[in-house]
């Protein structure tokens, strides 16, 4: 009992001084950030400015849709690097001292933390900019942190097989897309109908199963990670 009482603890530090590496490494290389956030800040720009010209006319339905592909480009951007900034020496040095289910999952709550932030300053953004249109407020923002934790987990994992790959680039763009799909589909149809006003217990299935696409895809990154991690 005392060891492996020993060996979570030893696990949580893992995780705790891991977690802590990703965000000294983001405050070092403040530009990455910067970067994403002018990106987010431009595209909601030039949104506004192509609108503007028509009279700032602009349906729920375009409004819904522009915001989640600004969240997607945003997502896969400033995840994609999760790996790939990883010199060969670093993570070699990793494999010899850390577990590599604390590796995935640090990357995982890091990722997630930060397409969290991203996502709400990209809501407030873009509906203040845009004139937000949305009636269940609760209901959208529920939806945009579980597509947040949702897109950051699966590109997380997709980033670390790409990165096993020459191209690492194109693979992470290939990929992504089509496994992000499913979820995208649902997170349109839940924020559709927080714009339509209807109730959170109308969008329960849909949100039941977002819930579910993450622990899928959690658990699938904590069990496969470690062959891949090997190889």
């Amino acid at each position: 009992m005392n060891k492996e009482k020993n060996n979570k603890i030893r696990y949580l530090k893992q995780l705790n001084t891991l977690i802590k590496k990703e965000l000294t490494l983001e405050w070092r290389q403040k530009f990455a950030i910067n970067g994403i956030l002018l990106y987010l800040a431009s595209t909601i720009f030039i949104c506004y400015m192509s609108f503007r010209l028509k009279g700032n006319l602009i349906n729920p339905i375009t409004w819904n849709a522009l915001f989640w592909i600004i969240i997607v480009f945003t997502a896969i951007n400033s995840i994609s690097k999760s790996f790939n900034q990883e010199r060969e020496g670093r993570q070699l040095y990793y494999y010899l001292i850390a577990n590599p289910q604390a590796i995935i999952l640090s990357k995982i709550i890091y990722n997630s933390g930060l397409m969290l932030l991203l996502s709400l300053i990209g809501y407030w953004v873009y509906g203040l900019i845009m004139n937000n249109p949305v009636e269940n407020h609760w209901l959208f923002l529920i939806n945009l942190c579980l597509a947040s934790t949702g897109f950051a987990s699966t590109l997380t994992l997709i980033s670390a097989i790409a990165s096993k790959a020459n191209n690492s680039g194109a693979l992470m763009a290939v990929l992504s897309f089509p496994v992000m799909l499913p979820m995208l589909l649902i997170v349109i149809k839940i924020s559709k109908n927080a714009m339509d006003g209807l109730s959170t217990s109308t969008s329960m299935d849909e949100i039941l199963t977002l819930v579910a696409i993450n622990m899928i895809v959690v658990t699938v990154s904590y069990l496969l990670f470690p062959y891949l991690w090997r190889s």
